[in-house]
């Protein structure tokens, strides 16, 4: 069974499906699992669920046609708030959680969803990219957490629990999200036309992390070319540092001026390193080899060039793995 569409989250929609039908719904969700596995698109379903005036809400079957599910299904529903970090900005700025100048704390999302529902219904607020919260915007959030209004429900959509300030973990129902299995990846990119062999597709989900938005990127030639390249200079050490710094330089600037392209090119880079070290340290400490090591040709011949050991190994991922957290929330590609 597949609800509403969404594949992979039955078990998420069964989950709701009990609650709402014990009445015992909790007032603040936060929605965690890799990008692109459909928290969102569960989100929004869920909201089309609540504010449907047709069907009853446990049956988690919301009709589709009523004017309430369209205006859901075109974001325009009254009752249905939504924020996300701007493209442009590395954070979500505070102003829309409680407004900004004169108007603070008289709009923004804190104050809307304070609002008696204007449709009889619920109040439902969705924030997205929650990742990108700062400690400012999650205190921001803390009445409405610890006080939420009548009628009103809270979904917070991030990637992982530890990217979360305290204020939001301690006071949110959490709700898992797993990756795609890669079958049913395969499956999804054939569907949505990102490939168009059953070979490709299965080769792409291999290194996609159960994640559709990170195959959808992956399906790119030119991003393989770069990745075979960089692996290849990673296998080989001593690096050269500054060739290694042309060489990504010159594939995210190829990504154009505009600075979120840049940064998720910057992040595919990192990616690719993290995954990189992490398999040499598997295949140091013995561990069964994935294939993320290809096109080397030989992995174990690249763990044997690495030199130093596993700690090394899991130092080396490490650091990248603060590069990313950098490049999320400093780093400007545009310059």
């Amino acid at each position: 069974m597949t609800w509403q569409g969404i594949e992979g989250h039955d078990d998420v929609a069964e989950q709701f499906r009990r609650a709402l039908a014990r009445g015992r719904l909790a007032s603040t969700f936060l929605f965690v699992g890799p990008e692109g596995v459909g928290k969102r698109s569960f989100a929004m379903r869920l909201a089309q669920t609540l504010l449907c005036q047709v069907r009853p809400v446990e049956r988690l079957d919301p009709c589709g046609h009523c004017p309430e599910c369209q205006q859901v299904l075109a974001g325009t529903h009254p009752d249905l708030l939504q924020v996300a970090k701007p493209r442009d900005k590395s954070e979500i700025p505070v102003g829309l959680l409680i407004g900004s100048g004169d108007r603070r704390m008289h709009e923004g999302l804190c104050h809307d969803i304070s609002l008696k529902p204007f449709m009889g219904g619920r109040r439902i607020a969705i924030i997205d990219d929650a990742d990108y919260l700062n400690e400012e915007g999650a205190n921001c959030l803390l009445k409405t957490l610890e006080e939420p209004p009548p009628q009103s429900l809270l979904i917070l959509i991030g990637t992982s629990i530890d990217r979360q300030l305290p204020t939001i973990r301690s006071r949110s129902q959490i709700v898992r999200f797993r990756p795609l299995a890669p079958e049913l990846l395969a499956e999804l990119m054939l569907k949505e036309g990102l490939v168009g062999e059953p070979a490709e597709a299965r080769r792409i989900a291999a290194f996609s992390k159960g994640s559709l938005a990170r195959a959808a990127e992956l399906v790119d030639p030119a991003l393989w070319s770069f990745r075979g390249r960089l692996l290849e200079r990673l296998a080989q050490p001593p690096l050269d540092s500054s060739q290694l710094a042309k060489l990504v330089s010159a594939f995210v600037e190829e990504a154009g001026k505009e600075a979120p392209p840049r940064r998720a090119r910057a992040r595919l880079v990192v990616g690719f390193v993290v995954e990189f070290y992490r398999q040499i340290g598997r295949g140091l400490a013995g561990a069964p080899l994935a294939d993320a090591t290809e096109p080397l040709g030989n992995p174990r011949q690249a763990i044997g060039r690495f030199g130093a050991g596993e700690e090394a190994a899991a130092a080396c991922a490490e650091r990248s793995l603060e590069a990313l957290g950098h490049i999320d929330r400093n780093a400007n590609q545009a310059t």
